[in-house]
């Protein structure tokens, strides 16, 4: 994902990668859709003093000199729990050693909202992350259809950081401005993204107030060519789904991403190729990052005769059953394409359907993302995100770091675009379907 999703999101959040609790297990969320050692990346830099002189001075007092520190830090880390008694006395330790040497003022809110952050760092999880209030609020503002913004969708590797558009939606101030998919993202107002959470860069740097201008620094090609594009925000809806009919009958529907809107957009659009006389489907789920959980869960619901289609274990078992209970289901020859950006919920959406057997999957394998993220609010604004579950198709597979296998692998070609002039992929699925 999360303008910004997910662990990709739109210039939208990419999954708002966060799929947040409700009372039937989830607090709606990114959306796109969750971190170093406690305390120590933070503030242990600020024992470099010992370079000042070439040593560390004991003495206090004298101009030039360095602060004198009373105590020591005892003990050494347990590998069991976190013991608050040492933990404390060494931070007051270090406190005391800015106190008396470090140069600059101190900003001890920045300083308590470093710790809380580094202590979710140090699970070592890309995906779990520490929110501060205002960083919360602004998150909370996303996944609603709606925003003042560019209209671009974006991925980010959880390995390296690195955040790629995935999507330009038509019409857009992006398009407008000349961003392209597959750009690398370098950038956004003199602010690095690299390593950056993707949903509250987005919500923070991305997202602004209408008619505002933002610039951003991408990299293009394999040359990685520097281009700066200036693009002036203005509401964008977010178009989730898009949709043609295509010739012998056959409808194809986009879904880029999940998001609150898209069930009543993909009901629609199948309702509407319905009528055109659609004989069989194609459905593209290339590059969607994932986004909401019910959202994904209530268009499988309207596909799909009833069943499971999706259920999460954490540490303490069986966590939560979706099933497909309304009655309805849209009986056609189906292909279903993936790729390697087709993450979190767009693999929950192609394990079902590969399970039901409703599909033949066409592509590469997606990405692999397989695990839930809930987001937990801490009562006084600020939040966390933490991974509590994995999900598992109904078969009982857990995709998570393996991926969802196509029936029928199709590599993208060079100079291939999605549902473009060249398309080889796409080309594959309206093969099978004619030959069906």
């Amino acid at each position: 994902m999360k303008d910004e999703g997910n662990e990709m999101q739109e210039m939208m959040p990419s999954d708002f990668h966060v799929e947040t609790k409700k009372k039937s297990g989830f607090l709606k969320g990114l959306l796109v859709g969750v971190l170093l050692a406690v305390v120590l990346g933070l503030l242990g830099g600020f024992f470099a003093v010992r370079l000042f002189l070439g040593h560390f001075a004991r003495r206090s007092g004298a101009a030039g000199t360095v602060g004198e520190v009373t105590g020591t830090a005892e003990g050494k880390p347990n590998p069991e729990h976190l013991e608050y008694d040492r933990i404390t006395a060494k931070i007051k330790l270090m406190q005391q050693v800015i106190r008396n040497n470090y140069l600059f003022d101190e900003d001890p809110r920045a300083v308590e909202e470093g710790i809380y952050s580094g202590m979710m760092k140090g699970l070592g999880d890309p995906y779990t992350v520490y929110y501060t209030a205002e960083e919360f609020a602004k998150i909370n503002e996303e996944t609603r259809g709606t925003y003042s913004g560019i209209g671009a969708l974006l991925s980010q590797d959880p390995k390296t950081g690195i955040c790629t558009v995935i999507n330009v939606f038509k019409g857009s101030p992006a398009e407008e401005a000349g961003l392209q998919a597959k750009d690398i993202l370098f950038s956004v107002d003199g602010k690095e993204i690299t390593g950056e959470d993707l949903d509250y860069f987005v919500s923070t740097y991305i997202h602004g107030e209408s008619g505002s201008i933002v610039r951003l620094v991408v990299l293009r090609g394999e040359t990685r060519e520097e281009l700066t594009l200036d693009i002036t925000r203005r509401s964008v809806g977010v178009p989730t789904v898009e949709y043609e009919m295509k010739e012998g009958g056959v409808g194809y529907v986009c879904i880029l991403q999940f998001d609150l809107v898209t069930p009543d957009q993909f009901e629609q659009a199948i309702e509407e190729l319905t009528k055109q006389g659609m004989k069989a489907l194609v459905l593209d789920l290339r590059n969607n990052p994932g986004g909401v959980l019910q959202s994904a869960v209530k268009m499988l619901d309207y596909m799909l005769p009833d069943g499971l289609l999706v259920y999460t274990a954490g540490r303490s078992g069986v966590g939560d059953k979706y099933y497909s209970s309304d009655g309805h289901e849209v009986k056609l020859p189906t292909a279903l394409l993936i790729n390697g950006n087709s993450a979190s919920c767009s693999e929950i959406f192609a394990g079902a359907y590969k399970d039901f057997h409703a599909a033949t999957l066409v592509g590469t394998k997606s990405f692999g993302k397989g695990i839930v993220q809930f987001v937990l609010p801490l009562g006084d604004g600020s939040a966390v995100k933490l991974t509590t579950q994995h999900y598992y198709t109904p078969s009982g597979f857990d995709l998570h770091g393996k991926g969802i296998e196509p029936d029928v692998e199709v590599e993208s070609e060079a100079g291939d675009t999605q549902n473009g002039a060249h398309d080889a992929q796409l080309k594959k699925a309206l093969e099978i379907l004619k030959s069906e």
